[in-house]
């Protein structure tokens, strides 16, 4: 563990917070793609799947079981709860996200640390965790007003990876042998991905103007 490791798990945990906070409080998941949410459910179930059978400590067992019951039950207000489910906009968040998947599992069955159920599903979560957010990135696209909550909770998602790669670059100076490219790559191509976005939240933040993306 080091400061940038615990910084990034904390702001992680402050993004999921962010969401439900909107969620509970406001009722409302307005801006929130529904397939982004279902793509993170599958990316933390098939990463933790050693939960029960591999303990490493308290503060990862518990990071674990939050993020596991948080996935889910996001999913569950954004279905099934009767308020909150209105607010979900069908019509917009159209992105074919199971188009995502299957290279994903196509590319852990080849690139992987190990060719074990677990490793491959492990890589497999990396992969996709990687190009999760691209319907959330695409819903605001279209619907271009996007309010303070919907904001912060993708600019935290984002952070939370770029705090890791530098947790990755502190790590490989400070430790022998730490070199996990899987991980690095994938971590990479996450965090450019909200290169866009970012320059955009920046700019709004320094204006003190409402965030917009272009469509």
């Amino acid at each position: 563990m080091n400061i940038f490791r615990l910084a990034g798990d904390m702001t992680h945990l402050l993004s999921v917070l962010v969401l439900l906070l909107k969620i509970h409080t406001i009722k409302s998941c307005a801006g929130i793609s529904l397939k982004t949410q279902e793509l993170y459910a599958i990316v933390f179930a098939t990463r933790y799947l050693d939960i029960f059978t591999s303990y490493i400590s308290p503060y990862n067992t518990i990071m674990k079981l939050i993020f596991l019951g948080s996935s889910f039950s996001i999913l569950w207000y954004m279905r099934y709860h009767k308020i909150v489910r209105r607010s979900y906009d069908k019509d917009q968040d159209t992105f074919r996200h199971y188009i995502l998947m299957l290279p994903c599992l196509i590319l852990a069955l080849l690139v992987n640390e190990k060719f074990t159920f677990k490793e491959v599903m492990w890589a497999f979560s990396l992969y996709l965790e990687a190009v999760a957010i691209l319907p959330q990135l695409v819903l605001l696209q279209r619907t271009r007003n996007i309010d303070n909550l919907t904001g912060q909770y993708v600019f935290l998602l984002g952070a939370y990876r770029a705090l890791y790669i530098l947790n990755w670059i502190y790590r490989y100076f400070t430790e022998e042998h730490f070199v996990h490219w899987i991980t690095w790559i994938s971590g990479l191509v996450q965090t450019l991905l909200y290169a866009d976005f970012f320059y955009y939240y920046f700019q709004s933040w320094k204006k003190n103007v409402k965030l917009q993306l272009p469509a």
